[in-house]
Order: structure tokens, then sequence, then C-alpha cells
């Protein structure tokens, strides 16, 4: 016999919930400044942050990804 997969009462896989970043957890503040942690996009300029992965960096909104 088959294995069968984990699913629903629709018989549609299930997906998991990723967590969502927090707009206080980009930002840190030392003294009277705001220092941004992740990068900004080259394409899209400032304010549109680049996401962190373990070999890359990719933009959400334009798809631009930089391999490290």
């Amino acid at each position: 016999m088959a294995i069968k997969k984990a699913a629903d009462s629709k018989g549609k896989k299930k997906r998991t919930k990723h967590e969502k970043v927090k707009k206080g957890e980009e930002y840190k503040i030392e003294g009277a400044q705001l220092k941004r942690l992740n990068k900004n996009c080259p394409k899209c300029g400032p304010g549109v942050f680049m996401a962190e992965h373990d070999k890359r960096r990719s933009c959400g909104n334009c798809g631009y990804t930089e391999f490290k």
C-alpha cells in the first residue's frame, strides 16, 4: 500500500505558517540615531529591504537577488 500524505477533508495539503517580521526588528536605536539592520535594494532604493537567506539576499518588491 502507498503511504498517504497528511491532508485536510478536501484533499488539499496543509500549508506551514511563517512568522511575520515586525517593523521594529529591522531597526536598531544607537543613542539618538536609527540604524537599519538589513541592506536596502539597489534597484528600488532606500526604504525597501532585502530579505536575508542562507546563501543569498533577495528583494521581495522587484526580485533582485545577490548571492553571498
